[in-house]
Order: structure tokens, then sequence, then C-alpha cells
């Protein structure tokens, strides 16, 4: 159950959620414009400078993205710092804030090697599209976490698998499939940037080329994936509907599958009209709420009986 000391530190955390998607729209708009090399291949100054005199509108971005990024880092850890102070050892929201942490500071790090080793701009190396999903798997690890800290800050927290069917296999592998979509979606959207085409059949024409590049055989592969693992987070969401025993759980599966069905039909719109930036960012924003929605329904649908959930603290605190 949610306490006077707890509920400051819900709101707190959902919001630090919140600032945190809107972080990562504008980090993709400062890829979709070509501005990651605003600062140069310098990190953290920007030119070599801490503000740069005269900054041209590129670095304007970049730089604005470092701020808000740096931003986002010491919400983090004031999430944490407080988890610790209303939270009882062991709590599971305690844990997940410290995850958060810890996939923030990675998440500075990849961030860092992008611009350090040049992956930036109009750089198309396969260097770029692993350094890319792999920034885009901690985003969605870092996104998990701050949403475990906010919602199991209400109770009951943890997870318990055990004796829910095949529920759990089923939201393992939309979580997968997700990951494997939100991947091939980032690298797409790199060559959406890249190479763009000036009609769809052009773009199928790169796309199918003998020796076309991995950027762009991913635009093949994603949508018909994108497609298949929208049936499975349905199909999830169905499941998880039926035999939850909570309401946040319930609404969570409605939440979740209205939410895959408007991120597909915005993924074929984007298609249609040959990816611009602002549907772009639509539709990172739409999949980032997808995700997060499937980990706030798997923690609600999977969470232990109110007799087995943690506690959540006295009145007096807890330290350590």
């Amino acid at each position: 159950m949610t306490t006077p000391r707890t509920t400051p530190f819900r709101r707190f955390a959902w919001a630090v959620l919140g600032y945190d998607l809107a972080v990562i729209v504008w980090g993709a708009y400062v890829r979709a414009t070509g501005s990651g090399a605003g600062c140069g291949r310098h990190w953290p100054t920007c030119q070599g400078e801490v503000i740069p005199r005269s900054p041209a509108v590129a670095t304007l971005i970049e730089l604005t993205h470092r701020v808000t990024s740096g931003l986002a880092f010491l919400l983090v850890v004031a999430l944490l710092v407080w988890a610790r102070r209303v939270l009882a050892p062991g709590h599971p929201a305690r844990k997940a804030a410290a995850l958060s942490l810890v996939f923030m500071v990675t998440e500075a790090l990849l961030g860092a090697g992008l611009v350090l080793f040049g992956w930036v701009a109009r750089d198309a190396s396969a260097s770029r599209a692993l350094a890319m999903s792999l920034h885009l798997a901690n985003t969605f690890a870092l996104l998990a976490a701050l949403a475990l800290t906010a919602a199991w800050s209400e109770g009951p927290a943890g997870l318990a698998p055990r004796g829910r069917g095949t529920l759990p296999l089923v939201l393992a592998l939309g979580a997968g499939a997700m990951l494997l979509v939100g991947i091939t979606g980032a690298v797409t959207a790199l060559g959406d940037t890249l190479f763009p085409a000036a009609t769809l059949a052009e773009g199928l024409r790169q796309d199918l080329q003998p020796r076309t590049l991995l950027l762009l055989r991913l635009r093949v592969v994603h949508p018909p994936a994108a497609v298949l693992a929208g049936l499975v987070l349905v199909y999830g969401a169905s499941l998880a509907a039926r035999g939850a025993a909570s309401a946040r759980a319930r609404r969570m599966a409605l939440v979740l599958g209205a939410l895959v069905v408007v991120q597909l039909v915005a993924g074929a719109v984007n298609l249609g009209l040959l990816a611009p930036v602002w549907l772009q960012l639509v539709h990172l924003l739409l999949a980032d709420l997808v995700w997060v929605s499937l980990v706030v329904l798997a923690g609600a649908a999977l969470a232990p009986t109110e007799a087995g959930a943690p506690a959540l603290p006295s009145t007096a605190g807890a330290r350590g």
C-alpha cells in the first residue's frame, strides 16, 4: 500500500520516467537532423569548450541534448537517494532505483562512445549500427528500471511467476520481440536518415540491391517483424487481462493493446510518408510507451499476492 511517505516518491519516480522519455526523443531528433557531430569529437566538452562561442544550429541541438541528459543523470541519482530513505532495504523498488542509476551510467558511456569514435552525422558504418543497437537495448533497460521503481513503490512489489500458467512465457517472448523490433527500428531510422528515398518504390529498390548496406536491409525486415511482435504483445495483453487479479493489471493490459494498435498504424503511416522527422519522433515515443506499458503490465500481472508482497516501510523510514 502507498503511504504518505512514499506517495511523493512515487510521483517523483513517474516524473523522472516522463522526463527521460522526453530526453530520449530529443536524442532521436539529434540523430534525425544529423546534429550528432555538433560538438565535434569532444566529450564531455563541446568543441573543446564548456560553452562554445557562436555555436551553429547543430551544436545547439547536440549541446541541448547533453545538458538535458546531464539533468536526467542527476534526477536518477536523486531518485536512488530518496528510495534509500523511504523504502526498506531489500525492497524491489529500491533495487530497481539502483539499476536505474547503473543503466543511466552505461547510457552516458554509450552516447560518449558514439561521439568519440565519430559514429554520428553521415557515418554509415556497421560499427555505428552495432553501437546504436546496444544503445537502444540499454535505453529499454533504463526505462524498465525507472518504470518498475515507480510501479513497485505502490506495492505489491516483485515478481512471482510461478503458478501463472503460460503468461510469464508469453510476456517474456513479447519483451524479447519488442527488443528486437526496437533494435531493427533504430537501425532502420538511421538508414532513412542517411539514405532517404524520393518514393516508396525507390526505397524498396535500395533495400533489395544485392550489395546494399545492413542499414537498408533492415528496412525490409522491420515492418513484418513489428507486426509479428505486435501480435505477441496483444495476445499477452489479452491473456493478462483474463487472468489478472488486480485492477492495475487489467488496466495496463488495455493500455498495452491500444498502444500496440496505434503504434502499428503510426508505423504504416511513417512508411507511406517516407519517414519525416516529426513522425520518426512520434514513432519512437510510441515504441517507448509500448515498452513501458509492457513492463508495468508484467510487474502488475506477475506481482506476489498481498500476503507475500514485500512490506512498505513504516513512517520511521529506512536507511542503509
